[in-house]
C-alpha cells in the first residue's frame, strides 16, 4: 500500500487507537444532512489546510450521470500502460471507504493505507475544529490532502453529485474537463429537467480548458454547448469530432484525422464501447503525440470497474445457485442505467439463451418505475430485497408493489442469500441471475460472496 509522508507545516494529528471507520462515523455528525451542495464550507476548510487543491497533479475532471467511472477506468490503464502514475478519486465505494482514494504507485494505483487514511482524515478534522461541512466535503478535502502530498502524472477527479456546487469543484485550471452522459437523476438536488441537470453538470466547465463531452441528447447537448462558448471552451464531441463503434468484432474510434482498429473492452455490455471512446478521446487530448496503440490495447483488454455488469467469479453466493448459474452484477440506479443493463442483458441471451432471474434493491431517492420497466420481456420473475444497513432503501414490499404494477411476476424475499435460494427452487436447468438497482446493494452482495 502507498503511505503518505509527512508534509512540513502539519502537525501530524492522530488519535490515539483511532480507525477511519471511527473518525468517519465521527465526521458524519458535522452536518444534520448528508448532502448539501455549496462550495463555501470546503473552501474554508481547504484554506486552513494550506490549500492542497492548488498543488494537484495535472486533473481529469469528470462529471455526468452514467459512465464516469467506467470512462476512467479505461483511461487510468491507457495512463498506467504507458507508465504513468496515477491518482484516482470516485465515489461511493463498495465495500472499502479506503476505495475512493487511489494512490499512485511503483506498481500501480492502490487504494489508501489505513494509516494514511486516519492521519489525513484527522488532520481535516482538526482544521474544521468542529465547523458545519458534510462528509463527503470533508473526506473530498483529506483525500486532496492526500493526493498532493504523494507524487503523481495524472489524477482523475470524478465528481459526487452535480458539478458546479460539488465539492471537487474547486480545481482552478484541471488539465481538461469531461462530461459523459447527463440523464435524469438526483432531481431534488439538480433540477426537474434534462437541460437543468446538464447546466450542474456543465459548471465544471473552466475557461480555456478543453472538455470531451460524451454522446448526449440534444437537451443536455445545448446546455452544454452554450456554457462552453462562455467561457471559450474548446469541446470535443462524441458523435462529431470523434466517434466509436463496434465493426466485425473490434471497437472503431474515427476522428476526421485518424482510423483505429481496436478489440473490444473486455467490460461487458455495449455502453462500454461509448465509455472506451470517450477515454480514448480524453487520452488523445492528454497525451498527444505520445499515445500509442498498444497502450489503447492493454486499456480495453485490462481495464476493471467492479459492479458494472461483473460476471462474479466463482464465490460464496454459488453455494446458493444450481451448479452451473451465472451470476451477473450491476451498481446501475436510474432509468439510464436500466436501459443499458436491459439492453446488455438482451444480447447476452442473444449469444447464450438462458432464464433470466433478477433480484432488485434500490434507495428511495431513485425512481424505481423508470429503472425497472426496460426489463420488461427480459426476465423470468423479480425477486426484490432491502439493502441491509441502508435506511433510505425500499423495502422488498414497497419494490415489489412496484414491479407489479409493472407487470412483473415478482417475489419479495428478506436477502440475496433468500432470493438467490428461491430463484434455485423456481429453476429447472442453470440460470442467469442479475442482482441490480443500487451500488449500496452492490457492495453488499460483494462482502456477502467474499
Amino acid at each position: 500500500m502507498t503511505q503518505l509522508p509527512h508534509s512540513a507545516g502539519h502537525a501530524r494529528v492522530r488519535p490515539r487507537n483511532a480507525s477511519s471507520d471511527t473518525l468517519l462515523e465521527s465526521l458524519k455528525r458535522l452536518h444534520p444532512q448528508s448532502i448539501d451542495l455549496s462550495l463555501g464550507r470546503i473552501e474554508r476548510l481547504l484554506a486552513a489546510l494550506g490549500n492542497p487543491q492548488d498543488r494537484l497533479p495535472p486533473v481529469v475532471h469528470v462529471a455526468g450521470t452514467n459512465g464516469k467511472g467506467s470512462s476512467q477506468a479505461f483511461l487510468r490503464a491507457i495512463a498506467e500502460a504507458m507508465g504513468k502514475g496515477v491518482h484516482v478519486y470516485t465515489s461511493p465505494h463498495l465495500v472499502n471507504f479506503h476505495e475512493r482514494i487511489v494512490l499512485a504507485g511503483p506498481h500501480g494505483g492502490r487504494p489508501i493505507a489505513e494509516e494514511a487514511l486516519v492521519d489525513c482524515l484527522a488532520r481535516a478534522e482538526a482544521a474544521n475544529d468542529g465547523e458545519l461541512i458534510t462528509l463527503f466535503e470533508i473526506t473530498t478535502a483529506a483525500a486532496f490532502l492526500a493526493f498532493s502530498e504523494v507524487p503523481a502524472d495524472l489524477l482523475l477527479l470524478e465528481t459526487g453529485l452535480g458539478g458546479r456546487l460539488d465539492a471537487t469543484n474547486v480545481v482552478k485550471k484541471p488539465l481538461l474537463t469531461v462530461i459523459t452522459p447527463v440523464s435524469i437523476d438526483h432531481v431534488s438536488f439538480l433540477g426537474e429537467t434534462l437541460a437543468e441537470i446538464a447546466g450542474e453538470k456543465a459548471g465544471i466547465l473552466k475557461p480555456g480548458v478543453p472538455c470531451v463531452v460524451g454522446r448526449q441528447e440534444l437537451a443536455a447537448f445545448d446546455v452544454i454547448e452554450r456554457r462552453a462558448e462562455e467561457l471559450e471552451v474548446p469541446l470535443h464531441v462524441a458523435g462529431r469530432d470523434f466517434d466509436m463503434f463496434e465493426q466485425h468484432g473490434r471497437l472503431i474510434f474515427q476522428t476526421p484525422e485518424r482510423l483505429l482498429d481496436l478489440p473490444l473492452p473486455r467490460l461487458a455490455g455495449r455502453h462500454q464501447i461509448d465509455n472506451a471512446g470517450t477515454a480514448i478521446a480524453e487520452a488523445s487530448i492528454v497525451f498527444g503525440d505520445a499515445l500509442t496503440d498498444r497502450a489503447l490495447e492493454y486499456s480495453l483488454t485490462h481495464a476493471e470497474w467492479p459492479a458494472r455488469l461483473e460476471r462474479l467469479a466463482i464465490g460464496g453466493l454459488h453455494a446458493y445457485v444450481v451448479e452451473g448459474t451465472e451470476i451477473w452484477l450491476d451498481g446501475g440506479h436510474n432509468a439510464a442505467g436500466g436501459q443499458v443493463i436491459a439492453h446488455a442483458l438482451a444480447e447476452l441471451d442473444e449469444r447464450v439463451p438462458r432464464p433470466v432471474h433478477l433480484i432488485w434493491g434500490m434507495m428511495e431517492t431513485k425512481d424505481a418505475h423508470a429503472f425497472i420497466a426496460p426489463f420488461k420481456g427480459l426476465v423470468e420473475r423479480v425477486y426484490t430485497v432491502p439493502i441491509t444497513e441502508e435506511p433510505n432503501a425500499f423495502s422488498a414490499q414497497a419494490l415489489a408493489e412496484i414491479a407489479k404494477a409493472e407487470d412483473f411476476d415478482v417475489v419479495a424475499a428478506e436477502s440475496v442469500p433468500a432470493a438467490l435460494l428461491q430463484s434455485r427452487m423456481a429453476a429447472s436447468e442453470p440460470s442467469r441471475v442479475l442482482i441490480c438497482g443500487s451500488l449500496y446493494l452492490a457492495g453488499h452482495v460483494l462482502k456477502l460472496h467474499g
